[in-house]
């Protein structure tokens, strides 16, 4: 069944794959005030952080964040506005706000924190690599036990492409922003997905250290069927408390839990669909 199927796997793969490439290309992704910068308005107010969020969600603003300060006090950021837009907003908040600041600000994530993020997220992956391979070294007789490593980073690229690409339609059409909050989506989607494809290939290993190994393709399938319905599970259970996120965690969360609710859906479906079928197709038996 898993192994049988995988052309028609590995073709929906690339399909959503070439969709996100093509959004990432095209349009990219849309940065928020995390990586841009913009202003913060400081406010006095008896009102909520949601009856604010009301007021002023005609504005077409894009990405607000907006926090309680202290007894009275609201801070809203948002990106760079013209003073005309500034006097819409406080039209819009009306008499019940008293205005306290307002200023600029500069990007959270400098071209300093970039660099060192994409040098740790590649460390991590040769790191990935290597203990893979150091993991699974007493089963390299069937296969080289490296290949495990770099097929669990091929489904990581694979899952992440897809969450990024996702969000690059989203900016595009519905004029989403990412900032701090998806970085860390993409962290955990990171975690999740690795974890996941090394359930499975531990599995296979226990396999083919208990088994005589005649057929490879229908050891790793016979893996697969043994531990699908544990990965499944564990999926679900995160998922559904992904949606209640989603669904009941405010502004704030919603883009956050809706990254990893993509994630997680497509990790686990490459480390079941895609991982291990690809150790048999490179095997080439």
């Amino acid at each position: 069944m898993f192994i049988s199927y995988r052309k028609i796997y590995y073709l929906f793969s690339i399909t959503l794959i070439v969709v996100s490439l093509f959004g990432l290309f095209k349009w990219g992704i849309n940065l928020g005030i995390d990586f841009k910068g913009g202003v913060i308005m400081t406010l006095e107010t008896n009102l909520s952080s949601n009856q604010i969020r009301q007021k002023i969600s005609k504005l077409n603003l894009g990405e607000t964040t907006i926090q309680s300060v202290g007894n009275k006090g609201i801070s809203i950021k948002m990106k760079n506005i013209d003073e005309t837009t500034h006097q819409k907003i406080l039209k819009n908040l009306g008499k019940d706000i008293i205005e306290k600041g307002y200023r600029q600000v500069g990007p959270t994530v400098g071209k300093s924190l970039e660099k060192k993020s994409l040098l740790a997220i590649f460390l991590s992956i040769i790191g990935i690599i290597l203990y893979v391979a150091w993991a699974f070294r007493k089963v390299s007789r069937i296969i080289p036990s490296w290949k495990y490593g770099l097929i669990a980073v091929l489904a990581l690229f694979h899952d992440v492409i897809i969450v990024a690409g996702t969000f690059a339609f989203l900016g595009h059409f519905e004029q989403v922003s990412i900032g701090l909050p998806f970085v860390a989506a993409i962290l955990t989607i990171f975690g999740y997905s690795v974890n996941d494809t090394i359930v499975v290939f531990d599995r296979i290993r226990e396999n083919l250290l208990r088994r005589q190994v005649n057929d490879f393709a229908q050891l790793v399938n016979q893996s697969i069927k043994e531990i699908y319905v544990r990965s499944l599970n564990t999926s679900l259970t995160t998922l559904f408390v992904l949606f209640c996120l989603f669904i009941f965690g405010g502004a704030t969360l919603h883009y956050f839990s809706l990254a990893l609710i993509i994630g997680i859906a497509i990790g686990t479906y490459s480390s079941i669909f895609i991982a291990s079928p690809l150790l048999v197709s490179w095997r080439g038996k």
